[in-house]
């Protein structure tokens, strides 16, 4: 697409951005790129208090059973993490996707799982975090997210009461899920037609086997769905926050758990419905582990008693079959253990721990942040270097003076040994924000990489912080105008209306924050991609805007870039009854596949004075093509 003005790659003024974003964090933090693994531990005694004051010396660490020497090591205590730096004021219309963060201390991570949840749960979970956030401790930093068919940012990290508070009351709405296997989740006992068939019946019984293996294959190809979107899910949610230091605490709330890894062995093929998420499940856990993501899963439904001996279940059924009451009871329990099983493996891969059969959701939050706000984070290079993408088990254990004390330890239990140098898997073409991941897609890093390419760019997703950056957004200028500005690419099947307020976006980001490869000629090449979505407050795509640039610098020219990548470009909003709509703004290091993004109501800016040095915008300009991808 044609460029609206000029991309000034090469300015030499140097771009003033918080002092916070330069600064080297005080622990190493494992990316693709280093091969330093960090280990979280958390030691509690047998009442579940922590422990403090241990030393380096107090722990033995070893890899697939080599002992490890521990080159860093830190506490963390909830008692004596500082607060994080507060963002200097910036001018009006001034935005930035940098967030502060605490010194030393963890964050929590709320994820509240519609998808998954009955709606009945969904308001008593609302309920229990409200009760939690009037009782919560004062400076803890907390975000909210919502799971429904793919992640969504609710309200970002925050210290303050009032504010969560308005979130989970304003912004979390009670969603029926069209994908669960009843109303009551997952480990619900549905009525088939199998349950209908007296077992006398010997031709009916063989009508009913298939029956059961149709109607099993078709709640598993509904299961695979809530699969996908979960683990997608939590890939964003593991890319967002592998930006941010220490540890991070996400405590899971879910009606179901659907990742089953399990064979079904009530079936006459047991592996027919066996969704093949093992390799899938692993991979996700172990980018969470990489971001210093401990996960909590709390079963939002509480204390689960049978359905089968509810009296809301007919009788009819089992006067027919009293085979089938056996049948209900049991499965049941074997959805339940599947479950259990699947809520501790992704804890303890994670190092986290499991809720389940409580109806003390409150107290659940507060143990899981308590437990992961005290910490000891041991650091080792790996005495292996053969990088190649086996799994590495991790074991820590006391040193043998405290063997006998009955503390307790929880920590991530491996990783994959992926070769930090390999190039970054190609992403799949096409990719746009609507676009649904297929049950035929594996959760390779490929399309992990392709995930989080299409939620980048959605509206609502979480703002990523790979390159961090500041945008200016002010009117071009008091008029409206009847055509779209250049370089525009409105819907063609919805078109919006003019008459149009036209909005100039100007960026600033330092170049180091790209990746550009040096060339056997010497040059420095890569690509850059800047984007501007306009949505309504439905999500719907409206217009966009931006440009990619590719790159092939000399090295004097490289030296430049480094300093500062500005860019401007305009985009058309309607004026008149357009409703609420948002500017989703981003930048993508192309080779890297790294984004940046900031989300803003156009409303915040629509008041604003135009830039002493607004152009005057060409009209006529013919609208170009359609809305396509996070880089149009």
């Amino acid at each position: 697409m044609r460029r609206v003005f000029a991309v000034a790659l090469l300015a030499l003024a140097s771009a003033t951005l918080p002092a916070q974003q330069e600064q080297e964090p005080t622990m190493p933090t494992i990316h693709a790129s280093t091969q330093i693994v960090l280990v979280d531990v958390t030691v509690q005694d047998k009442k579940g208090n922590p422990i403090h004051g241990l030393s380096k010396d107090s722990f033995v660490l070893s890899e697939d059973k080599h002992p490890q020497g521990v080159r860093h090591f830190e506490e963390h205590s909830a008692a004596t993490a500082k607060p994080g730096p507060e963002l200097p004021p910036m001018p009006a219309g001034t935005f930035t996707n940098y967030t502060p963060t605490p010194e030393g201390g963890a964050l929590n991570i709320l994820l509240l799982d519609s998808l998954n949840t009955p709606i009945q749960d969904q308001v008593f979970v609302r309920q229990q975090l409200l009760d939690f956030i009037k009782k919560a401790p004062a400076g803890q930093r907390i975000a909210i997210f919502g799971l429904s068919n793919r992640l969504y940012m609710l309200q970002g990290f925050s210290s303050d009461p009032q504010t969560l508070k308005d979130s989970l009351q304003k912004k979390l709405t009670a969603r029926q899920s069209t994908m669960l296997d009843g109303a009551a989740g997952s480990s619900e006992a549905v009525d088939s037609l199998d349950d209908l068939t007296p077992a006398s019946d010997i031709s009916g019984s063989l009508a009913a086997s298939s029956l059961q293996q149709f109607q099993t294959q078709m709640n598993a190809q509904m299961t695979q769905f809530r699969v996908q979107y979960t683990l997608d899910a939590f890939n964003t949610l593991a890319h967002y926050l592998q930006n941010f230091p220490g540890r991070k605490n996400l405590i899971w709330f879910s009606g179901s758990f659907p990742i089953n890894i399990m064979p079904d062995a009530t079936l006459d093929n047991p592996f027919s419905v066996m969704n093949l998420n093992e390799d899938e499940f692993r991979e996700t856990t172990n980018l969470l582990a990489r971001s210093q993501v401990a996960v909590y899963p709390v079963d939002a439904r509480g204390l689960m008693v049978d359905p089968t001996f509810s009296a809301a279940q007919s009788g009819r059924s089992f006067s027919r079959n009293p085979q089938a009451f056996g049948n209900k009871i049991a499965q049941f329990n074997q959805s339940q253990a599947d479950e259990h099983i699947t809520m501790n493996q992704l804890a303890d891969d994670t190092g986290g721990r499991a809720f389940y059969n409580t109806n003390d959701l409150t107290s659940a939050v507060s143990k899981a942040i308590d437990s992961g706000s005290n910490y000891y984070t041991l650091a080792y290079s790996p005495s292996n270097k053969k990088w190649d993408g086996s799994y590495r088990n991790i074991r820590v254990e006391l040193a043998p003076a405290l063997a006998g004390s009955g503390y307790q330890l929880s920590y991530r239990h491996g990783y994959y040994a992926f070769d930090p140098n390999a190039p970054t898997p190609k992403k799949r073409p096409e990719a746009t924000p609507n676009t649904p991941v297929t049950t035929e897609d594996k959760l390779t890093s490929a399309t992990q990489a392709a995930a989080y390419e299409r939620t980048a760019m959605a509206h609502g997703a979480p703002t990523p912080q790979d390159i961090l950056f500041k945008v200016r957004v002010l009117p071009a200028s008091t008029s409206t105008s009847d055509k779209f500005a250049p370089n525009n690419a409105p819907d063609p099947i919805h078109p919006i209306k003019p008459p149009f307020r036209d909005f100039l976006v100007d960026y600033a980001i330092p170049g180091s924050a790209f990746s550009l490869t040096k060339s056997p000629q010497g040059r420095f090449q890569g690509g850059i991609a800047f984007s501007v979505f306009l949505y309504d407050r439905d999500g719907r795509l409206l217009n966009t805007s931006g440009e990619t640039i590719h790159l092939n610098l000399t090295p004097e020219n490289y030296e430049a870039f480094r300093k500062v990548v500005r860019g401007r470009f305009a985009i058309s909003v309607p004026a008149k009854g357009g409703g609420e709509m948002f500017l989703r703004i981003g930048v993508e290091d192309v080779s890297a596949a790294r984004f940046g993004v900031v989300e803003i109501p156009v409303a915040s800016v629509a008041k604003l004075a135009p830039p002493p040095d607004a152009p005057k915008l060409p009209s006529g300009d013919p609208p170009a093509t359609a809305p396509t991808a996070a880089k149009p």
